[in-house]
């Protein structure tokens, strides 16, 4: 459950500037009053630590539970980047008319989810809780890809040293693989760090066999 927030929030001074140019309009009934990022989450309950610079990120991204970005749509990347070089959390961004000034929030693949000041509390929340459960199911997705990634290496180095091992010993595949399984056993290794092995000192004979040639 989501109970705080670092809020990176570059257009701040922007948004207090137009706010302020726009008071002479406060007594007109049909003027929708824009509220800031921070006091948006604050009225909800959350707490918000503001931080502009990698440093202050750094030093309070232990403490909260998700992050908003109120940035234009070309420093969303980055700041993604930033913030997952950090810590993984469930990254939201603040669409309004200053982060997004052509009035069309397209969500980035990296973003969990958009809010915004002229959404409900209600709005707001849902659009939260959809955001986190995006959130797992996209680190579970991503797991999963790196997880069978390694296999997929895993895979090449014991394809790789079968097939030396067929060479050098003139064995079939299965013979090969068997070699690997019990080796692995004797030694107290997984089989892709005994494959790995093979490859890799193969390799180095092969090179220091080529060298000798050359001279």
């Amino acid at each position: 459950m989501l109970q705080s927030f670092i809020l990176i929030d570059e257009l701040k001074r922007t948004r207090s500037a137009t706010s302020s140019a726009s008071t002479i309009q406060q007594n007109d009934p049909d003027r929708v009053r824009v509220s800031s990022p921070d006091e948006v989450l604050k009225d909800l309950g959350f707490r918000v630590y503001t931080a502009s610079t990698i440093k202050e990120v750094s030093f309070i991204i232990p403490k909260v539970d998700a992050v908003l970005l109120s940035v234009g749509p070309n420093q969303v990347e980055a700041w993604r980047t930033r913030i997952l070089a950090q810590r993984s959390l469930p990254l939201f961004w603040w669409c309004d008319a200053h982060t997004f000034p052509s009035n069309e929030c397209r969500m980035d693949a990296g973003i969990d989810g958009l809010i915004g000041s002229t959404m409900s509390s209600l709005e707001i929340h849902c659009a939260l809780l959809l955001g986190v459960n995006h959130y797992f199911q996209r680190t579970e997705w991503q797991q999963e890809r790196e997880q069978l990634l390694s296999k997929l290496e895993e895979r090449k180095w014991v394809d790789q040293a079968k097939r030396i091992l067929c060479e050098i010993k003139g064995i079939s595949e299965a013979e090969a693989y068997d070699f690997l399984r019990k080796q692995a056993m004797n030694e107290r290794k997984r089989m892709v760090d005994v494959a790995t092995s093979i490859v890799k000192v193969y390799q180095i004979l092969q090179d220091q066999n080529q060298g000798g040639r050359k001279r």
